[in-house]
């Protein structure tokens, strides 16, 4: 059954490094609590308490506006396949954008990916593992490379004006500073 630990063991962090599939858990104090699915080898686990992902454009950006008031985050895994298992990180995370100094170091950590317009920090302060029994199984079929081309004809300049027109607020009216990170002044 469940356990909760202070850092990320070597046997769950195995375990997320092979999964195909993440959740993103975030909220401020009154807005609408946001989950949102994340995949495209986008995750890495820098150490027992700290987990970096690689945030591409969508439709919304709820998350970059809720940590900017509360810097809770939770990431969910769940094994669709093999022994169940659901894994849960809490803690407090930190939106890192592309002219913020750290960006390049932490970009590199990835395979470069077509509209990628935040990096967020997690610094993990409890795991928690539950048992996952009424989770089904399911069989990861393979990525749907969707979002990259469509990113890729946008270009830069079409990416921005997205952003500006889709990204720049939460549902809730949140700013989520990205014009204001990712675009130089002139």
């Amino acid at each position: 059954m469940g356990q909760r630990y202070t850092e990320i063991p070597d046997r769950l962090r195995q375990l997320i490094e092979q999964q195909k599939i993440f959740f993103v858990g975030t909220a401020t104090a009154d807005s609408r609590i946001n989950i949102s699915p994340k995949g495209m080898d986008s995750l890495r686990v820098l150490d027992k308490n700290r987990v970096v992902w690689l945030n591409v454009t969508g439709s919304g950006n709820e998350t970059a506006a809720h940590i900017q008031e509360n810097p809770r985050m939770t990431l969910m895994f769940a094994a669709f396949e093999g022994n169940p298992m659901i894994l849960r990180l809490y803690g407090e995370a930190r939106a890192i954008h592309r002219n913020d100094p750290e960006w390049g170091e932490l970009f590199s950590l990835f395979d470069p990916i077509p509209g990628a317009r935040q990096i967020f920090d997690l610094r993990v302060d409890l795991v928690q593992t539950s048992c996952g029994m009424g989770v089904p199984l399911y069989d990861y079929v393979g990525e749907r490379h969707l979002l990259e081309p469509w990113a890729e004809k946008k270009g830069e300049d079409g990416l921005r004006t997205y952003w500006e027109k889709h990204n720049r607020a939460s549902l809730d009216g949140k700013p989520t500073n990205i014009m204001r990170k990712n675009i130089p002044s002139q």
